[in-house]
């Protein structure tokens, strides 16, 4: 029997899986490595020509891990892991992350059952059969229960529509699709739009090469000092002497990081005096620990907040010696509620004498020519253009692939007004998907390596408990969802994150639906994910097999 919603191509042959996994990034590499554990028959499929996802992409200039650093952003399901790699900065480069990555592709040889170079063109749900089948860009067909969506939170490139950009003769590169071969910059005039995280570790490498710098500032942003530091043969002794401790650390906090809670003390209780010379201190020790050792009202304080955003404006007027373009440079949003950066030298750079800056507020782009870009105080020459505009971010790569649930209905149509879903995982009307990091869930407020960890073991379980109980198919109700989203806005709500325009809230891509969509709480969310596993999935519907003599055949 077959339903409505079938493949659009027929004939041809059709390889039969327990699991597709699309993404061979940190959460799928876990994913195949997982589910073949626990018996099941997998295939993956990359668009890329090797394994690392955003490691495999993010090849721009000063690309590092910008968050609590090595040897924590990492896997910890594998003790030998732990034991035979050797981290050598706390800000570990893009090259050596994918070394890494690398490395644990051969360590469990993982590649056998990928499939690179090869993109899903379509991905639909056969009700009556209980299956996914997907079709590729390669012709390969593929048919499995369960469909496991490893696609990368930060992997959709946000490219801006700006008058005459295609015109621009020069070489053009995005950030998040930057060449496998050296892009050469001296002797260049190189225009970069953007100062996010790629933008701000860019721009100083790029400065250090390039003829003339023109920085296409959108929004100021409040960057720290990185605080990078090499990993010492006795750092990684102690990382692996104490790593149970370490790892019971990671799975308590709510980023998914080896830290303390930050102090139970408000900024408004020290007097300005202490809260200077405290901000001094996290300030000169760099590192994401800033922001895990800040008071604990600074996310839901407008006056406490302002306190520490002073002190970064206090801080770049001081590094910058031109007091008009450190004006520019001044953010005026509340600190930390656009995502944290750390930043290499990236203030400093304002001081060369082949840096630019440009305030598209006051002076916007009007349009781009062959050889330059104009704006409305006057044309600008340049060679290169780098895009340094970020990401359709959480939510943009699950749409691209669009896959078809109950009905042939599509995501795109499901998600018009909002990305409903269940617990970040799942999706009412689209059976047997499971998302990784997805919209609901902690995702890019967590460690991404550790949660994506976390978020496939509560899947594999839940994959088990239907295949161990004659079940076919699990979905969340629309119930559930509405329930998830409000606790998702709730928490959200009662901190000053959803009042900041930023990607988190998805104000950087036009006609996105406008709301906070992460779980600001990890050990709340995976005491949560606990808690509905042991009620026997509630919130889901569990569908019995419609084949009951063979459950896994296709």
């Amino acid at each position: 029997m077959t339903s409505k919603n079938q493949p659009p191509r027929e004939g041809g042959s059709i390889e039969h899986y327990d699991a597709v996994i699309i993404g061979a990034g940190v959460s799928g590499m876990y994913a195949l490595h997982h589910l073949r554990e626990m018996g099941l028959s997998v295939r993956v499929y990359d668009g890329a020509s090797d394994v690392g996802g955003t490691w495999w992409y993010n090849r721009y200039p000063g690309a590092r891990v910008d968050g609590p650093g090595s040897p924590f952003y990492c896997y910890t399901f594998s003790e030998e892991l732990i034991e035979e790699w050797d981290w050598e900065e706390t800000q570990s480069e893009q090259s050596a992350v994918l070394a890494y990555l690398e490395h644990v592709a051969d360590r469990f040889d993982l590649r056998r059952d990928i499939q690179f170079e090869t993109w899903v063109r379509d991905a639909r749900y056969d009700e009556a059969a209980q299956r996914w089948t997907v079709e590729t860009s390669t012709g390969v067909r593929a048919c499995a229960q369960f469909l496991i969506c490893a696609v990368g939170a930060l992997s959709t490139a946000n490219m801006p529509d700006i008058p005459g950009i295609r015109d621009f003769a020069g070489e053009t590169y995005h950030t998040g699709h930057w060449p496998h071969q050296p892009v050469q910059f001296e002797g260049k005039r190189v225009a970069v739009i953007g100062t996010g995280s790629s933008g701000i570790q860019a721009i100083p490498e790029i400065a250090k090469e390039a003829a003339h710098v023109t920085v296409l500032q959108r929004t100021p942003q409040f960057a720290f000092p990185a605080g990078n530091r090499p990993i010492t043969a006795e750092d990684m002794a102690h990382a692996r002497a104490n790593w149970d401790d370490f790892r019971a650390k990671m799975y308590a906090s709510n980023g998914g990081f080896p830290a303390d809670p930050n102090p139970s003390r408000s900024a408004l209780d020290d007097t300005p005096e202490q809260r200077q010379a405290f901000y001094e201190e996290l300030w000169q020790r760099g590192g994401f620990g800033f922001f895990l050792k800040l008071y604990d009202d600074i996310a839901i304080s407008e006056e406490a907040n302002a306190t520490l955003a002073d002190f970064v404006r206090g801080k770049i007027r001081a590094i910058v010696r031109d007091p008009e373009t450190a004006d520019k440079l001044m953010p005026d949003h509340f600190v930390i509620t656009k995502r944290p950066i750390l930043e290499n030298g990236y203030f400093e750079c304002f001081n060369r004498d082949n840096v630019a800056l440009v305030d598209l507020r006051e002076d916007p782009i009007e349009r781009f020519t062959e050889t330059s870009v104009i704006t409305r105080s006057g044309e600008h020459p340049i060679d290169m253009l780098v895009l340094a505009t970020g990401f359709d971010a959480i939510s943009g790569s699950m749409l691209r692939l669009n896959p078809k649930g109950r009905g042939g209905e599509s995501l795109k149509e499901r998600w018009r007004d909002r990305f409903h879903n269940y617990l970040g995982l799942a999706i009412a009307g689209f059976p047997n998907l499971f998302m990784v990091h997805g919209p609901g869930s902690p995702g890019v407020f967590y460690n991404m390596p550790l949660g994506a960890e976390r978020q496939l073991d509560w899947i594999g379980n839940l994959m088990r408990h239907l295949r161990d109980n004659g079940k076919g198919a699990a979905e969340p109700t629309t119930d559930s969802e509405t329930a998830w989203a409000g606790e998702v806005s709730a928490i959200a709500d009662a901190t000053l994150f959803p009042r900041t325009d930023s990607w988190w809230t998805g104000a950087n891509i036009e006609g996105k639906p406008r709301y906070f969509s992460a779980y600001l709480a990890g050990s709340i969310y995976y005491a949560r994910l606990a808690e509905i596993a042991a009620n026997d999935y509630d919130g889901f519907v569990l569908e019995p097999a419609h084949r009951a003599d063979d459950a896994k055949a296709c």
